[in-house]
């Protein structure tokens, strides 16, 4: 049994075109080929999987040691091959033409691969698939082997770092509700974190021409004081007063405030919300 080029089923693989009748036909009965395709999906799906991810730390440095010496065998291998593949007797009258092919690609092969495919016109694209073929499926598992790296160093320990970093303990909670004539759709929470810091995050707030502060407030006795400002991102950590008394000072208030020097609260909050915990 004859089985489908490896080219054809990177691309298979990657869905960058659909199997024909014959290809499919030949799936079905084919084992090989079957798993040689799983194979190669599972590599891809692994990239995409990871596409979403973002401010992880850089994978470590034996990773792209070997992501870069699969990249220089791929640069490499895939010539070698083609070179003996073409002088095999059944070619011999094709040997000049494929000599010429060797040497323009030698010329050619230093560059990014990719720039050497789109030189490269249909004819011989089709004469040199495999060794194409194969740096492509070289490309997809070193991606995947990048990604599985960044994901790697969030659960993997440091080798300078013997304990992982714990997650902030929250010591007190509150949700935000918009307040007032502050639109409904303005939301947000504030959490306490035991090492003296209020995080907030806020939704939908009101434009306003100032800024927003966030304070803390005594419902009892109304006495209240400014924590900090939020800002222009939706999220902000703030420092608390060393020692401050959050069973008293237990409302969090975030208000719309003018440039005017004035330290004092505006009387325009937008948002307020009472802390438990």
């Amino acid at each position: 049994m004859q089985h489908l080029d490896h080219d054809r089923l990177v691309f298979l693989a990657l869905g960058e075109s659909e199997a024909d009748d014959g290809e499919s036909t030949h799936l079905g009965t084919c084992a090989l080929c079957r798993a040689e395709v799983a194979t190669l999906r599972q590599v891809a799906g692994l990239g995409t999987e990871t596409q979403g991810l973002a401010d992880l730390p850089d994978p470590p440095e034996h990773v792209w040691q070997g992501i870069e010496a699969q990249v220089r065998a791929a640069e490499a291998g895939p010539l070698l091959t083609e070179t003996r593949r073409h002088r095999v007797p059944e070619q011999a009258d094709t040997t000049t033409a494929e000599q010429a092919d060797t040497t323009t690609a030698e010329q050619t092969f230093g560059a990014a691969a990719e720039s050497t495919v789109t030189r490269l016109d249909p004819a011989r694209r089709s004469r040199r698939g495999r060794g194409w073929s194969g740096w492509v499926a070289t490309a997809v598992t070193a991606a995947a082997a990048a990604a599985v790296g960044v994901v790697g160093t969030v659960s993997v320990l440091r080798p300078d770092d013997p304990t992982p970093t714990p997650p902030p303990v929250v010591v007190a909670s509150a949700p935000l509700a918009a307040y007032g004539e502050t639109p409904p759709t303005a939301t947000g929470d504030a959490r306490v974190f035991r090492d003296g810091q209020l995080h907030l995050h806020v939704a939908n707030l009101p434009s306003v021409p100032g800024y927003y502060e966030v304070w803390l407030i005594n419902p009892t006795t109304m006495e209240m004081f400014s924590v900090g400002t939020l800002g222009g991102g939706s999220d902000a950590l703030l420092p608390l007063p060393p020692n401050v008394d959050l069973k008293s000072y237990s409302v969090v208030d975030v208000s719309a405030e003018q440039y005017d020097n004035n330290t004092r609260h505006s009387g325009d909050s937008l948002l307020r919300g009472s802390l438990t915990g």
